[in-house]
This record gives C-alpha cells, structure tokens and sequence, in this order.
C-alpha cells in the first residue's frame, strides 16, 4: 500500500455534514500526523479540486468530488438498467457478454455475464482496456467527436497488442466510419489472441455515446456462420439499454430495423 494515497483518503473521509470545514491543525490532531505531511497533501488534493481552501484558511471538499460521484451514479443506473437485456443475450448466444462506459482514455468494464466455457469473466469487472483495440472502444470512439478521438490516441497510442492490433490511424479511422454506418465493431483477435468480439454503442438521453456492450468468445464462428445472428442480438440489446438510459433514436442510430425482440425468437423455438 501506498502510504501517502492513504493519508490523503483519510483527509477526505474527515469531512462529513457535521464537519463540512477543517482547518490544517483540526486535521493534523485529528489523524495524528504532522502538520507539516498534512498540509503536503492538502496542496495537491487542491491543485485537483479535491479540496478547496476557503476565508481562514479552513478546507472543505472540492467539486471534483460531485464529477466522481455523478460517475458512479450513472454507472450504476447503467448497470441496473442493463442487466436484465445483457443477461439475456448471453442466454441467447451462450458467450461472455460485456458492459463498458467510457472512463477518461479508456473503456471501464463494469459488468460481465459469464458463459459456461469463460467463467472468470466476472473478474474483467473494474479493469480499463484502450479503446482502439477493442470492439467495445472502437462502437464508443465511432460515435465520437474527431478531436476527442485523437486526444485519445495521442495519450494511449497505438501498440501493437497482437499480430492483429490495429496500429495506424489512417486504418483506425477507415473502420470506424463503417462502425459509424451499422453501429457494429468488430474484435478480431486485436486485444487478445483467440479472442473474437462484437460490440455496440450505448447512448444517453443526450444522444451523447458514454458507454458500450459486446459479446466476446474464443470461436471465430462469431465471425463467419454466426455473425448474422449475433449482430442482431447485440445491437438489439444495445439500442434497448439505450432507450432505457432515456435515448430516443434518430434514422442515423437505428441500427436495429426489427419489429420484434430477436433474442425472444430464438429462445421461444
């Protein structure tokens, strides 16, 4: 364990309602740790607004917490919402199915139906993957702004994962405006070896891309006599979680054309 990211959760987990204020000596007295350490920390928990010092010198919790907590808010209405459609695809196709949101440069998994041949995909949960090699970061970086785009690339780069990693930009940005047009990315061994992915994107009430879903297996079937069926299920479940996060679909992001829930078909025969 780090010894200075602890002390500076201690800090934070002072301030309560019944103490929204502190000075440096309260602090200090408080956890028993030197002034001098206390006020270290104090000044770089503000340079990030994660505390703030006010008239007197006192400190109070800055806003950067209200973005953190918003964050966790969203995720888990997301994850709420979203389980009942995931698992029922993955009862479809009878493969690992996952949910990401967007977290900064990369993409956050934050929930996973685990198949009968992949029962460790559970501990994927809370892990971050770059966006360009993946099927669930490439359906979010299709639907994003161009410039936010290359930010992203510019702070991860593009290393070369596997024999199979997409590492030009010029390539990247070919795919992404197919993914664009059907709302499908496609994994081919990229992030992993024996790794095969579909994913889509996942839309807010904004009509803003924050989040993403994808069915992942070992079998290239996904790839070939599968395909067909299993885009049908993922952009189906995609495009209801995203109703479901309150998005109203325009012609550009209708990607599933069917009058009825394609998952429900196969399972009923």
């Amino acid at each position: 364990m780090i010894g200075s990211v602890l002390k500076a959760l201690e800090i934070m987990e002072l301030f309560s309602s019944d103490h929204p204020t502190l000075s440096l000596n309260e602090i200090s007295q408080l956890l028993g740790y030197p002034k001098t350490t206390i006020y270290t920390i104090l000044n770089t928990l503000e340079s990030k607004g994660y505390v703030e010092r006010g008239k007197g010198g006192v400190y109070s919790l800055g806003t950067a917490i209200i973005t953190m907590t918003q964050a966790v808010r969203v995720n888990v209405e997301l994850r709420d919402r979203a389980a009942p459609l995931l698992r029922e695809l993955g009862d479809f196709c009878n493969e690992t199915v996952y949910l990401t949101v967007l977290d900064g440069y990369h993409c956050l998994y934050i929930y996973a139906i685990e198949s009968s041949s992949r029962l460790m995909a559970r501990t994927t949960v809370g892990m971050k993957l770059p966006m360009y090699c993946s099927a669930v970061g490439k359906a979010i970086l299709a639907f994003l702004p161009k410039p936010k785009v290359h930010e992203i690339l510019e702070h991860t780069g593009m290393k070369a994962i596997t024999p199979h990693t997409i590492v030009s930009e010029e390539k990247l940005f070919k795919e992404l405006e197919k993914i664009k047009k059907i709302g499908l990315a496609v994994d081919n061994q990229e992030a992993k070896m024996n790794m095969f992915c579909l994913g889509s994107p996942i839309f807010d009430e904004k009509g803003n891309v924050f989040a993403s879903c994808s069915i992942s297996t070992r079998d290239p079937y996904i790839l070939n006599e599968k395909f067909q069926e299993y885009s049908s299920g993922i952009l189906y479940t995609a495009q209801e979680i995203s109703r479901r996060m309150g998005f109203i679909p325009k012609a550009e992001t209708l990607f599933w054309h069917g009058m009825e829930n394609p998952l429900r078909i196969k399972l009923a025969n």
